[in-house]
């Protein structure tokens, strides 16, 4: 017996920005912080509510029937059609990975995933027994899927079971096309997959476009689900609440709710108090957006004017999302570039953290206050050009 499984890597060695990083704390140096994800750090509103706990608890596997016709409503605002019969309430997206993984997979099966993106799905997928497959997204200007790349990926997956997608991206911030979902439609028709759709960041998106997917929820082409959760749709990650939405050909669909359910039913991980609090949650989640949606929008116009024209570093366009991406020269690392700038108090995530193909990459959260991110860009500018 060696104590633990063999599901991770449980060894994690500190790189020389998380050693530089405890450094500069240990030293008292200040630290703006460019890899903030959490907006109840940020002055934001929508604050914690006070929940109440009634007294009878009553649960209900798929989540209480007031809070699934919460999440019905807010995906109706989309303009999509959900039965909440159709939705499995969570404790946060990750668990909702988790619960799609052991309705999907066997151990040993594959699931697709996208690159550049999270570095969480390694992570959950190696925790149910299961293989994360990458595919690489492709950059011309905009960020989309390659469809070759894509069909190459499956054909070196002989056990795939399901496709994953993120959109809008994290951290490219982009959305899927319509032409784009189309793809996936036949794509999965005919290798017999599921689609699983990351919608965290889907209401923020920096301007109109008429070829985005708002949701894939409410769609019946094929076996489908739509993830998301409080924690970015109102700011409230504290809260603990997420949501899966299944669709699909209607048959196939409620199987897997159903089956969606019993795994629930086994763990009963949301709280109570949330689920009753889920419709005043949602209906406050439009102020936090709108100020948040300002925000973002102001703090992507800063970084791009505090480059100078000549500059050798770039910023790329932005579709959505909470991030921004530098592209930055090559004549450093990534890590030495991100160790460069921590030097001057400025934390930022290199590219690597998410997987780019190809590039040297950092990445910054637009989430602070703008004042706060204007002194960043400034000494961020500085810096890259030094």
């Amino acid at each position: 017996m060696n104590g633990h499984s063999h599901r991770l890597s449980w060894e994690a060695p500190e790189n020389a920005l998380t050693r530089a990083l405890q450094a500069r704390r240990q030293a008292g140096l200040p630290i703006c912080d460019l890899t903030e994800s959490n907006p109840t750090r940020v002055g934001l509103p929508g604050g914690p509510p006070s929940l109440e706990s009634p007294a009878l608890y009553e649960p209900d596997p798929k989540g209480l029937r007031a809070a699934r016709e919460a999440v019905a409503r807010y995906y109706a605002d989309k303009g999509a059609r959900v039965d909440p019969e159709q939705i499995v309430l969570t404790a946060s997206t990750s668990e909702a990975y988790s619960h799609l993984f052991k309705l999907l997979c066997d151990p040993g099966d594959q699931v697709l995933v996208p690159e550049p993106s999270y570095p969480l799905f390694g992570w959950l997928t190696s925790l149910d027994c299961v293989q994360a497959v990458p595919y690489p997204l492709h950059f011309d200007g905009e960020w989309h899927l390659d469809e070759g790349s894509l069909r190459t990926a499956l054909d070196a997956a002989p056990r795939a079971r399901a496709l994953l997608i993120v959109n809008p991206g994290n951290p490219t911030g982009a959305f899927l096309k319509t032409s784009e979902r189309s793809f996936l439609d036949e794509l999965c028709a005919a290798r017999g997959l599921a689609l699983i759709s990351d919608e965290v960041f889907a209401d923020f998106a920096a301007a109109a476009d008429p070829r985005r997917v708002a949701t894939v929820a409410g769609e019946s082409a094929v076996l489908s689900f739509a993830l998301s959760g409080l924690s970015k749709v109102a700011g409230l990650p504290q809260l603990k609440l997420g949501w899966c939405a299944v669709s699909g050909p209607a048959a196939e669909a409620r199987r897997a709710a159903l089956r969606l359910e019993l795994i629930a039913d086994t763990y009963l991980g949301v709280s109570g108090p949330v689920q009753h609090a889920a419709g005043a949650l949602l209906e406050g989640r439009r102020a936090f957006q709108a100020k948040l949606r300002e925000r973002l929008a102001a703090n992507f116009a800063t970084l791009a004017a505090a480059r100078p024209p000549a500059a050798s570093w770039n910023l790329l366009p932005r579709e959505g999302g909470w991030s921004a991406i530098l592209s930055v020269p090559r004549s450093r690392t990534e890590e030495e570039h991100a160790l460069a700038l921590l030097d001057r108090g400025l934390l930022v995530h290199p590219g690597y953290f998410f997987d780019f193909q190809s590039g040297a990459y950092l990445v910054a959260s637009l989430l602070l206050p703008e004042a706060e991110l204007a002194r960043a860009a400034a000494v961020l500018a500085a810096a890259l050009d030094h």
